[in-house]
């Protein structure tokens, strides 16, 4: 029997044999678009329409109550009109979709060369020793001040933007995959090397499959990050993106168009984020879930 098939078969038994006792908190749950809709979820859901429009109520009457001037605080409504505005002069789309590219670019780079990183280290501790300071130094050095640098190297592009990106995404995704693979539990491997299994069996069967919810807890982490680090560099030398309509707005006095700019970068981390969430259900949906059940 080849180890393919053995491992195949272990999981399947492992998955059969859940305990006859267990309760599911959440019976006969309702699908919408493919999704699982139960009463938790509404709850939840409810909850934070409620919060979300609290909040937008006070940012709406509390600037007025408390006497602010527009272009400390503008109006919530205030900062509507000014998005319409910058959506119909058809400039906002194009720097929100020339902002959400570099994002995409960055966050991909950082994570592969994360993954790859973390792999290479944690399979080999003498080069982890050798790499490691070096690794720790450039994560050290503030981000922000390699941005005029790539600036000064690359020029006004949309490279320096994705580098900076490409350094703030690196380190937490290569620390979480590391950690996981110097974690591996060493029955399993020492089962699957029973089966006389190669190395390279050892780390597809074994190995990355027990890396992968660490992996995709540091891609939640770097979904965020990339927007950050896209932002700096578009703060630090940018002529498009949502960065740079932050810098105009600020330039003109605009408070309100600072908002929008903010508010679309919220979005962009969001969706990337989401995304992340979106794909790490569909790829651990083996692992179960912890429940409380209460009496």
């Amino acid at each position: 029997m080849s180890v393919d098939s053995t491992t195949v078969a272990v999981s399947a038994s492992a998955g059969a044999s859940a305990p006859a006792g267990q309760k599911h908190n959440n019976a006969s749950p309702t699908r919408v678009g493919g999704f699982k809709l139960t009463k938790r979820h509404t709850v939840t859901a409810g909850g934070s329409i409620a919060v979300l429009i609290i909040f937008l109520a006070a940012w709406q009457w509390l600037p007025g109550w408390l006497g602010m001037p527009e272009f400390i605080l503008p109006k919530f409504t205030t900062v509507m009109q000014e998005s319409v505005h910058m959506w119909q002069t058809g400039n906002f789309l194009e720097h929100f979709g020339y902002t959400a590219l570099e994002v995409v670019l960055g966050f991909i780079l950082g994570a592969l060369l994360g993954l790859f990183v973390g792999v290479v280290l944690g399979l080999s501790p003498t080069t982890e020793s050798v790499l490691s300071p070096y690794i720790l130094a450039l994560q050290i050095a503030p981000k922000v001040a390699f941005a005029p640098l790539f600036v000064m190297w690359l020029g006004y592009t949309i490279y320096p933007k994705i580098l900076v990106a490409l350094l703030i995404v690196f380190f937490p995704i290569m620390v979480n995959v590391l950690s996981a693979i110097r974690t591996v539990d060493p029955d399993m491997v020492n089962l699957v090397r029973t089966l006389n299994a190669s190395r390279w069996q050892i780390f597809r069967l074994v190995e990355f499959p027990s890396a992968l919810p660490s992996l995709f807890s540091g891609l939640r982490i770097g979904a965020t990050l990339a927007v950050i680090g896209v932002t700096v560099g578009e703060l630090v030398g940018g002529n498009k993106g949502l960065g740079f309509l932050l810098v105009d707005a600020e330039g003109q006095g605009n408070t309100a168009g600072v908002f929008v700019s903010i508010i679309g970068l919220t979005v962009i981390g969001i969706i990337a984020y989401a995304v992340v969430v979106w794909f790490e259900r569909r790829c651990l949906h083996y692992i179960p879930k912890a429940t409380v059940t209460t009496a």
